[in-house]
């Protein structure tokens, strides 16, 4: 066999049960190997969509996620979604085609190395047909082992030669994750036994820890009140003193109570300007540690008393243990009266407000309650960037961690459909529902026909205001012209239909009886709901972030 079929069986063997891609020359020969040795291919219509497919995949399943491309022009259209994986912290392996040694005035000859490195992705190579398996083994060792988005270049003429063993390798890749050391645990111990009022916020790294019960054991033991960032909404679901997101999204009883406390641990959570609205959520003098299994997030966003090395969960056991060795009282701040408040607005849906639909469009809470009462419980929730964001993130209760696909870590508006699709191959049989805004809908429709093809059931919610509302709020009040961000009504459920999709435009509430007519149909296509929503509505959480964020 040749290199390009032996790394596409290892990868299958490495546990590369599903590949997403846009296939050209380049990656023709590797993709089929991948296929040929039993990994399902998912082709996309744009590379862009492909790659953060993959990524959702990974964030969904907890597994490698692969991506495969053409050289050049394959890999620059994939950029923008590399670099969410990037930021995100996910564990990628882009199979990269890059011309040959020879190729040197070759049209897609790039610094495809620079280009990774450039938006905090690990730059690899395949170096020589003799040490092919080493540098895959490798590559997938980093994106696992440090949950790094690695981009493995693969030489053409390296790809074509011929494999120097009849045997591929099958090397043991098991992620390993520190422990932390008794000193930081007894230090974490003293910091929560002194804390009057403790809190605790959780992120992506407490759920990939599966931390959640041994955090709240330790916040009973310890007396915390706890929180999440947006990407682990549902870890504490359920608990009376779940304060729901911690930072731009949470509400005014969260800000309140994060605002009063005076030891804040991040678990496992970046603890940056989203998480803690720029600084403004901490109150003077409030203390701040962080627990986290990389020492670079460790006081990378945020000024820290104290940094943890070492996995969520174990640290989280190990100073509980501490604390009952000491027969630790806590303070008192899980009163009743806390779970009270929280009981009757700790969440969005749950805070009242005025309904601003008018007949002629909905206002997007009233939207997205209806819809959050109309769902079954069971589902994903892929969310996109722009204005609406917080509304499908924060009204549509989320019963665990991992059921919001949160792809945020760059902002990019149009990532939101394939995140669903991603999510949607990963889950099959459960709802995924895709939640967008109508500039993102548009910049990324292609792949609708990519969930038609497949047959995917999703449910694409569309918050369409006729233009990108986060620059129309922004700006509008300062009196700047609107004309470049605001556009003529598109029919986008016509649009959707087009690609072979079930469309529906949503005015009121009562338009909503089409989404339960699709729920209970066979659901082997997906449904696009055109929501106009009233334009004026401003989300609470833009007033927290400054323009030039």
């Amino acid at each position: 066999m040749n290199v390009a079929e032996a790394l596409g069986t290892t990868l299958v063997k490495y546990g590369a049960d599903a590949v997403f891609g846009v296939v050209g020359s380049g990656n023709f020969h590797i993709t089929n190997a991948l296929v040929a040795a039993g990994a399902r291919f998912v082709a996309a219509r744009h590379e862009g969509g492909a790659a953060v497919m993959a990524d959702a995949y990974a964030r969904a399943t907890g597994r490698l996620g692969v991506l495969s491309l053409h050289q050049g022009p394959g890999l620059t259209n994939a950029v923008t979604g590399i670099t969410e994986a990037a930021k995100s912290g996910t564990p990628l392996l882009v199979l990269a085609a890059e011309t040959g040694a020879g190729g040197v005035r070759s049209n897609f000859r790039i610094d495809q190395a620079a280009l990774a490195r450039s938006v905090g992705a690990v730059a690899d190579r395949i170096g020589s047909p003799d040490t092919a398996a080493d540098d895959l083994a490798r590559a997938v060792r980093t994106a696992l082992h440090t949950r790094r988005t690695v981009v493995l270049n693969l030489p053409l003429d390296v790809q074509a030669a011929a494999f120097p063993s009849g045997e591929v390798p099958r090397t043991p890749i098991v992620p390993t994750t520190p422990a932390a050391s008794d000193e930081a645990v007894e230090a974490l111990a003293d910091l929560i036994a002194r804390a009057r009022r403790p809190v605790f916020v959780a992120g992506r790294g407490a759920w990939l820890s599966n931390a959640g019960q041994a955090l709240r054991a330790l916040a009973e033991r310890g007396g915390a009140l706890l929180a999440t960032s947006a990407v682990a909404r549902g870890l504490f679901a359920g608990d009376p003193f779940d304060l729901d997101v911690s930072g731009g999204f949470a509400t005014p009883a969260a800000v309140d109570l994060i605002g009063a406390a005076d030891l804040v641990v991040g678990w496992g959570a970046g603890l940056n300007s989203w998480t803690l609205r720029h600084g403004a959520l901490l109150g003077e003098g409030a203390v701040v540690a962080q627990v986290d299994v990389d020492p670079e997030r460790l006081g990378r966003h945020t000024d820290i008393a104290l940094g943890v090395l070492g996995d969520v969960a174990a640290t989280a056991r190990a100073v509980t243990r501490e604390l009952v060795r000491r027969e630790h009282v806590p303070a008192g701040y899980r009163d009743p009266g806390v779970a009270a408040r929280l009981a009757r607005e700790g969440k969005w849906r749950d805070v009242p407000f005025s309904d601003d639909s008018d007949g002629g469009r909905i206002d997007p809470r009233a939207l997205t309650i209806a819809l959050d009462d109309l769902l079954p419980a069971e589902r994903t929730v892929a969310v996109d960037s722009g204005h609406f964001v917080g509304f499908p993130t924060m009204f549509l209760s989320c019963a665990r961690a991992g059921q919001l696909l949160f792809t945020q870590s760059f902002q990019s508006v149009g990532l939101g459909l394939a995140t669903a699709i991603g999510a949607a191959v990963a889950r099959p049989g459960q709802l995924v529902v895709a939640a967008l805004g109508d500039g993102g809908t548009l910049m990324g429709i292609a792949d609708l026909e990519t969930a038609v093809r497949l047959r995917l059931g999703i449910l694409v919610v569309v918050y369409d205001d006729s233009g990108y509302g986060a620059e129309v709020h922004h700006f509008g009040p300062k009196g700047h012209p609107l004309d470049a961000v605001t556009f003529p009504d598109t029919d986008i459920a016509a649009i959707a239909r087009g690609f072979g999709c079930a469309g529906l435009t949503v005015r009121t509430a009562a338009d909503l009886a089409g989404v339960g007519s699709w729920l209970a149909g066979p659901r082997d296509r997906p449904l696009v709901v055109d929501a106009k929503v009233t334009p004026a509505t401003v989300a609470w959480w833009l007033r927290h972030v400054p323009s030039a964020h």
